[in-house]
């Protein structure tokens, strides 16, 4: 569980860094997993954002009971999981990840999620870890974005440069196991990795059933900007109920 002055600390600086981690046995399963889902889909060698709809085996993961327990210290008791992704940055040329807000991307209604981002290797300033801008989420709106089309991201919509404070960027730098909880607003990015290791980080989607996975919302923004089409991605109900009672659950686990 997350101690109050780490939900406090979450709340005011859009993130924290719990102190429960997973095992090595975990890793171990994880790094299997990922390698069996490149070895069936090398196109995500750089990163998968719709993990669930290619390996189930995922799904596992986000069963952890003491990662849902910490989820719902800080949005609540009724848990959906909507999206794992797995951002994958290989040694030598890994991608760089432009400044951006998780929400600008994503069809909840209202906006509400924490991810979960889990190191699987070392992350490290030289292998390309998160930067985050703490306190960016506070308004909680989503600033202003443009599209790149870049083959050389990871990720195609950034923040325009004088919508944040670069200078006020703190580095996430996990050890393997470790993990982040971060708000839905929170602007963060990360560096190309030309190290000589990998920087293997897998995400958790989870939101609270007061909110809504709105499918028409998603398919409009896939008409408006292609890449990922969301609007078909299983959601999962975690824990509770469906607050919202609107929610298309295509499995209860």
């Amino acid at each position: 569980m997350l101690t109050s002055e780490q939900v406090d600390e979450y709340h005011e600086k859009g993130y924290v860094v719990p102190d429960y981690r997973l095992p090595e046995v975990t890793l171990a399963s994880i790094r299997r997993d990922h390698d069996r889902l490149l070895a069936a889909h090398p196109e995500f060698r750089d990163n998968c954002s719709a993990l669930l709809s290619y390996d189930m085996a995922f799904l596992n993961y986000a069963r952890d009971p003491n990662i849902l327990d910490m989820a719902a210290q800080v949005i609540g008791p009724d848990i959906a999981l909507w999206n794992m992704s797995f951002f994958a940055k290989p040694a030598l040329n890994g991608k760089k990840t432009p400044y951006h807000q998780d929400g600008e991307y994503w069809p909840i209604r209202p906006l509400a999620t924490c991810t979960v981002w889990i190191a699987v290797d070392d992350a490290t300033r030289e292998n390309g870890c998160l930067k985050l801008i703490p306190g960016s989420h506070k308004d909680r709106t989503l600033m202003a974005h443009e599209q790149k089309n870049d083959p050389a991201l990871t990720l195609q919509q950034e923040l325009l440069a004088n919508e944040y404070d670069e200078s006020a960027v703190e580095d996430l730098v996990l050890e393997a196991g470790q993990m982040s909880l971060h708000d839905v607003y929170l602007a963060h990015g990360s560096e190309i990795n030309t190290s000589d290791k990998p920087r293997r980080g897998m995400t958790l989607r989870l939101m609270p059933t007061t909110s809504v996975y709105d499918r028409a919302v998603a398919q409009e923004m896939y008409e408006a900007r292609q890449g990922n089409n969301m609007s078909n991605h299983s959601i999962f109900l975690l824990r509770g109920i469906d607050r919202s009672g609107r929610n298309d659950f295509r499995v209860r686990v």
